[in-house]
């Protein structure tokens, strides 16, 4: 039998608990962040794509054609490049340079090559939270300002049939990045591409400044869509998803400050959003954190709503998720995660006024992600999380779980008005400290009490 667990009016489990700062301070810290972001300057000088040897056949290779438009938005100051309706297929990446806007008009797809050798050599990224060289990323940006990706068309990775079958054979390539990691092995010899299987992401800004990504349609990545990788001033406004194929994260801000993500039509085979901030001894190191991160009016639909982690050793803070639904499944809403391998820290996260439908647990919070790094001592520092205004319909498995570890318990947590209408595990928590609960709600409501009456047998001998 399932058991239910019903939290009626106010449940204290701890009177020491901080208080969270009031509704105004907590805006006033969203509207700090908010005045610092103002996304890529436009440039207002237009180049059109066919003008450089473009043809939207579907067939001809256009590579050429983007890299001889770049080069002439660089001589000119920076530039416009307009990409009419029409299919453009890409042996090999899109290269930006600074003050470009690529604007692909409503019927325009970018449809990439799936050949991984067009996508050598290799560039300087980083993947899955440690920093390497490998094949490079379909459209990729280094120590650029002022770059944007605007309009109403696609941009197709076409990954399915080379890149999206890695994943079952990365396991040594992976191996050897994490043993570069932690052997603080010098980036410019962790050197993968041919030879190795480590995917490379759809979009990425690396170590850029004043980024605007706004309105197309993002399918068929080769592994995350959107990484923005020690960047800031960013603004996603109005992506659309349906990207299904393994790891197809929606955006992954790592090392990232200054932040807008809003109004996202998430639909994706991975995490909605996750907010990383690099790999233990590559993230520890970098000193870092990714802080100053807005997400709001979006639609959640696919694995996690918004995510925390798990790669996060130089810290995440000053997240501000508010005004937030579904637009079909999600396993979980938001998931912090973490273990002892981490270190860093994760501190004044707002999770405000969103709702979901069905789900496996609600909120998770975990200091002991995927059972790593027990016999560590990188423990994670995760304080002051304020969640309210949130409802759920229904929790398969739990609607709140709070994991600690002994030597770095979670502390001052606070739960107000979350409504979960059915849940089998309303809450499970250890190693907490200062968790508060304000007409919470987990698995129903209990209504008034019964009386008693004279069939009730109090005694059974």
């Amino acid at each position: 039998m399932k058991r239910l667990l019903l939290f009626v009016a106010t449940l204290t489990l701890l009177a020491a608990c901080n208080h969270p700062a009031p509704k105004a301070d907590r805006e006033a810290m969203r509207d700090a962040v908010l005045s610092r972001i103002t996304g890529a300057t436009i440039p207002t000088t237009e180049l059109s794509i066919l003008d450089f040897g473009a043809v939207g056949d579907g067939m001809t290779d256009c590579k050429g054609a983007f890299d001889q438009a770049m080069q002439r938005a660089k001589e000119l100051g920076g530039a416009r490049i307009v990409v009419p309706a029409g299919i453009y297929h890409l042996c090999g990446p899109i290269h930006f340079v600074s003050n470009v806007c690529l604007d692909l008009r409503e019927g325009s797809v970018l449809r990439f090559d799936p050949e991984p050798a067009h996508y050598l050599p290799v560039v300087k990224t980083s993947w899955e939270g440690t920093f390497l060289y490998n094949y490079s990323p379909f459209i990729y940006g280094y120590g650029l300002h002022d770059v944007s990706i605007v309009g109403q068309g696609m941009i197709d990775g076409n990954a399915a049939t080379t890149f999206a079958t890695w994943k079952s054979i990365q396991g040594p390539s992976k191996d050897l990045s994490r043993a570069y990691n932690h052997n603080r092995t010098p980036i410019e010899e962790r050197i993968f591409g041919e030879g190795h299987h480590l995917r490379p992401h759809l979009i990425q800004f690396f170590e850029c400044e004043r980024i605007t990504l706004e309105g197309v349609f993002i399918t068929n990545a080769p592994f995350w869509c959107v990484h923005l990788l020690k960047s800031r001033n960013i603004i996603c406004d109005g992506l659309r998803y349906d990207a299904k194929l393994v790891n197809n994260d929606g955006i992954d801000p790592e090392y990232a400050q200054d932040v807008l993500i809003q109004n996202i039509e998430f639909n994706n085979g991975d995490d909605n959003v996750a907010i990383k901030s690099g790999r233990d001894d590559d993230g520890r190191a970098e000193g870092c954190p990714s802080s100053g991160i807005v997400i709001r009016n979006c639609r959640f639909k696919g694995l996690h709503g918004v995510v925390l982690g798990s790669e996060m050793s130089s810290g995440v803070e000053q997240v501000f998720i508010e005004n937030c639904t579904y637009g079909g499944y999600c396993k979980r809403g938001l998931y912090i995660k973490t273990n002892p391998d981490r270190g860093g820290f994760i501190r004044d996260i707002y999770f405000n006024n969103c709702s979901f439908g069905e789900v496996e647990d609600l909120f998770f919070l975990t200091s002991m992600y995927a059972g790593e790094g027990l016999d560590n001592h990188h423990f994670t520092a995760v304080h002051d999380i304020y969640v309210e205004d949130v409802t759920c319909q229904k929790a398969r498995a739990a609607a709140i779980v709070l994991q600690g570890t002994e030597q770095e318990p979670l502390r001052n947590i606070r739960f107000t008005r979350v409504d979960v209408e059915e849940a089998s595990i309303g809450l499970s928590m250890e190693n907490t400290e200062a968790i508060e609960f304000e007409n919470c709600h987990l698995g129903g409501r209990a209504g008034v009490p019964t009386t008693a009456a004279a069939k009730d047998k109090i005694f059974e001998r």
